[in-house]
């Protein structure tokens, strides 16, 4: 097992108090695996993934525990966090293509990075160059400030450099959101690239596109409101999702070649809770055409089927008053 994370829990610290933003997280990743993380924008899915890496405040550490290849991760301590970053942990970031130091030239940023990880520069310049050529990207760039890459560039850039120290678990956030179709493509074949040449052990995605994840997941996560929802493999996610709020998610994506006069995308009504004072009992009842009188109470996060979890009390045949 590549990554196992049991009940984390992270709030942000504001002045009228904690904002909710993760509870009770109970998941794993296995070796080889690419796991989408998907969700409405707000339902922690940034949270749970700047939470594995580096906590800082306002972030703050309620309780948990995250374990990556049978070795504990002192996720609450950024000081000792530091040792597991980049060699055994690593991420690219939200907005990756404004990540690089404007001022400073892509080799040296990567020079300070390798020293800074206590890694001989001159023993990795080869590698560093025949993962430039793999994504596309000209031994020159090293020579170059970020200004003078294009979107795309800088987004292969920082995916080199995140993967350089060929960390067990990627995370991967948003990546795609910013570039054009046929650039979000290529970016996302690189992703399961990186996984078969074994730079990563393991991959977590995070996105709010269901489609970049059928097209490279081998399973999706899907949050809600800071909870997890359901977790399956992306055929069942995609094809059979039990969660009424998956169900409606994917109910809302645009089908290729059905015409808007043939069937009219339906939204999901109503807007997710405000997580400063969440509601009690299952976060998605308000606005869930499915809700039931036990649905007051918070549902656990049960395995339905093999491989298959979901977070309702019409799918967990769990009784609420046990």
């Amino acid at each position: 097992m590549s990554l196992q994370v049991d009940d984390l829990t992270l709030y942000y610290q504001t002045l009228h108090g904690d904002v909710k933003a993760l509870e009770g997280a109970t998941f794993s990743v296995a070796d080889g695996e690419i796991m989408g993380l998907a969700g409405e924008s707000g339902c922690g899915k940034s949270t749970l993934a700047n939470g594995l890496i580096l906590l800082k405040p306002p972030m703050r550490f309620v309780h948990g525990s995250v374990r990556l290849d049978d070795e504990e991760l002192p996720v609450w301590d950024t000081d000792r966090m530091d040792a597991f970053r980049f060699r055994r942990i690593s991420i690219v970031p939200q907005y990756a293509m404004n990540a690089l130091n404007p001022t400073r030239k892509i080799g040296k940023m990567t020079v300070e990075l390798l020293r800074s990880r206590k890694v001989d520069v001159r023993s990795t310049l080869p590698e560093l160059e025949r993962r430039l050529d793999l994504v596309g990207l000209s031994h020159e760039v090293l020579g170059m400030y970020p200004i003078e890459l294009s979107g795309g560039m800088k987004q292969r850039m920082v995916m080199v450099l995140s993967t350089l120290l060929d960390p067990s678990l990627l995370m991967a956030d948003e990546i795609t959101s910013a570039l054009d179709v046929s650039t979000q493509k290529a970016v996302a074949r690189m992703l399961v690239e990186f996984r078969d040449r074994r730079f990563v052990k393991s991959l977590m995605v995070i996105t709010h596109d269901l489609s970049i994840l059928n097209q490279i997941a081998d399973s999706i996560l899907i949050m809600y409101a800071g909870r997890l929802a359901e977790k399956g493999s992306t055929d069942r996610i995609i094809n059979a999702p039990r969660h009424p709020y998956t169900r409606l998610l994917i109910a809302s994506l645009p089908k290729v070649g059905v015409r808007h006069r043939q069937t009219r995308l339906t939204g999901i009504p109503g807007s997710p809770p405000f997580l400063l004072h969440p509601p009690v009992g299952c976060r998605f009842r308000e606005r869930c055409p499915a809700a039931l009188p036990e649905c007051g109470e918070e549902p656990p996060f049960v395995e339905i089927e093999k491989g298959h979890y979901v977070a309702c009390w019409r799918e967990s045949g769990t009784d609420a008053e046990a």
